[in-house]
This record gives structure tokens, sequence and C-alpha cells, in this order.
């Protein structure tokens, strides 16, 4: 078995074209030895628009430019990399590999080419399922400098290489082999056939997920619970009382933990206070902590912040239990 680790760069990159200027591999054995290893440079045959993952400009490539010109087109090293892709005996692997794999489809499509076809696996979601963080994507700099690998980022041929570091080093942390790291995560690798894209997946982002989804659907049935409570009651607040003229809005995380917010909102009514889902709209905003969108929304507005012990201290004074 062998291993092929790839990376692209490309002269642009936007939603229906990525136009591909390098296709750097590196080919190893099972043990990670190098067999061979490449840059394989073509002419974008466009502009050069570079951008960062966030989309501004300013990212710079390690290559001049106008060299670019000189080589061939994507058609004629499409059938080279394919046969490399799709080679009965090898596995074949990047980082964030779906975005590479991406590129080739666009540029399939963009000269009418047969498309690609084969598996492929991520390190960086070996990685994530290594460390059981399915939230955040790791970049590979963050991945190389956390294993102790070093690269020069963003010529193609360097970053696949600085991938299969990565990749061999994760596997010794494992103390197992690359088959043993995937067998040991569920991880399936991706695939691309018929321009159709596929992720990896692993039976730890399985779970991830359906945890996720049981949060939220929780999360939905407190939110309603309290709702239904503040809808129902928002008309029957004492007149008059110590916390006339007071307009309160809870946290969404003190809303949801709905026997202490409902029994704080049972005593805000008793008091005279009213409630607003907007924090905008109130002049006393509760939270376990400062920070966040509707924090910052409530102190713009003038509003009072309390804690939610400083809350249940006032309304203790004012003979409420909560």
């Amino acid at each position: 078995m062998r291993y092929v680790f790839f990376d692209i760069e490309c002269a642009c990159v936007f939603k229906y074209t990525a136009k591909i200027c390098a296709f750097g591999y590196v080919v190893t054995d099972d043990k990670f030895e190098v067999l061979e290893r490449e840059d394989i440079l073509l002419n974008p045959k466009g502009k050069f628009h570079l951008t960062d993952r966030k989309g501004q400009e300013g990212l710079v490539l390690p290559y001049e430019y106008e060299d670019f010109k000189k080589y061939p087109l994507f058609p004629a090293v499409y059938p080279r990399i394919k046969s490399l892709l799709e080679a009965k005996d090898v596995l074949v692997l990047g980082h964030a590999t779906i975005n590479d794999v991406n590129y080739l489809n666009l540029e399939t499509k963009r000269y009418k080419l047969p498309s690609f076809r084969f598996q492929f696996h991520d390190t960086q979601f070996f990685y994530m399922n290594a460390v059981g963080e399915y939230g955040h994507q790791v970049g590979l700099g963050g991945m190389a400098e956390a294993l102790g690998v070093e690269f020069t980022p963003h010529r193609a041929v360097d970053d696949a290489y600085a991938t299969m570091r990565v990749c061999e080093a994760l596997v010794k942390r494992e103390e197992t082999d690359l088959p043993g790291l995937i067998n040991r995560y569920g991880v399936k690798g991706g695939r691309v056939a018929g321009y159709r894209i596929s992720p990896p997946s692993s039976r730890g982002q399985k779970e991830y997920y359906e945890e996720r989804a049981r949060e939220r659907e929780e999360y939905h049935r407190a939110h309603e619970e309290f709702y239904r409570y503040v809808n129902k009651y928002m008309h029957r607040r004492r007149k008059g009382g110590p916390l006339d003229g007071k307009v309160f809005c809870f946290a969404k995380d003190v809303e949801t933990d709905v026997p202490m917010s409902v029994t704080m909102l049972t005593a805000i009514y008793g008091g005279g206070g009213r409630y607003t889902s907007h924090p905008s709209d109130c002049n006393v905003y509760v939270a376990r902590e400062k920070g966040g969108v509707r924090f910052e929304s409530a102190m713009q507005a003038g509003a009072e912040f309390l804690s939610v012990g400083e809350l249940r201290e006032m309304l203790d004074g004012q003979g409420a239990v909560v």
C-alpha cells in the first residue's frame, strides 16, 4: 500500500470556479518513507485573485506569477493526476481534503473532462477524532505546531509534505499505523465520483452530531416552556409593586434553565415588574456573567446589569422566595 498526500493552490477561487496553478504531491510507502514528490505547476488561464480563508486579500504564494504562463493547462496534466489519485494500490490523503477535491471537480467541469473517481482521507479529520473536538477545524500550521512538525506554507508540494509528516506524527502519538488509526475511530473516507463529493465521516462525529441535536431539542423545548409561562402570566403581574417600571430580560441560558427562570419571573411579576425578550427594550439585564451580543445590546440601551445571584438577593429582599 502506498500513500499519496496532495495539496492544491489556486490562482483564484469563487463559488463555481477554482483555477488551479499548482498540484503538489508526495508518495510514500506505508512506513511514510518518501518515494516521490513533485510540484506540478499549471497555467491557470486567468488572473490571480488571492484571498485568505476569511476572504481578505493579501495572501502571497511563493511563486513568480508571470512564470505560470509557461506551464501547461490543466487538461494536459489531468491524465497524470487522475492516474495518481485513482491507482488501485494507494490511499489518498490531504489536509481539509474536501476543498482540494472540490477544486479538482470544478476544473474538470470547466474543461469538460470526465469526473475524478477516488476515495480520500483527511488528516485534519483524523486530528479532530483523535482530540475529540468536532466543532473546531485546526489549520495545518496549528496541527504541525501541536505535533512538532515544521513546514513552509503555501507551496503546494511543501504543504503536501507537511501534511504527510503531520499524519506520521499523529500515527506515532497514537501508537498505531495509518490503517489502525482509521479503524480506531471508525473513519470512513470521503469520495468523489460523477462530480459528486461526499465528506469523510466517523463514529465519533456521528455521536457528536447526535448529541448536538439532542441539545438543540432540549434548548427549544425549554425556550418554549419559558415563553409559555411569560405569555400566560404577563398580564397578571402586581400593579404598583416595588418593581413597577422595571423591565427585565434574561440571558438565553438563564431563560432555558426553566425551574430557576420561572421562579425568578414569578417573583418579578409578583413585584410588579415586566419581562421582555428583547434586550434593547429592558432596563435590567440578568445573566450569569457579563458578555455576549444580548449583553451588549442591553448595555447600549442603558440597562442595569444584575448577576443571577444579585437578582435573587434583590427578590429575596422584597419578600419573594426564589
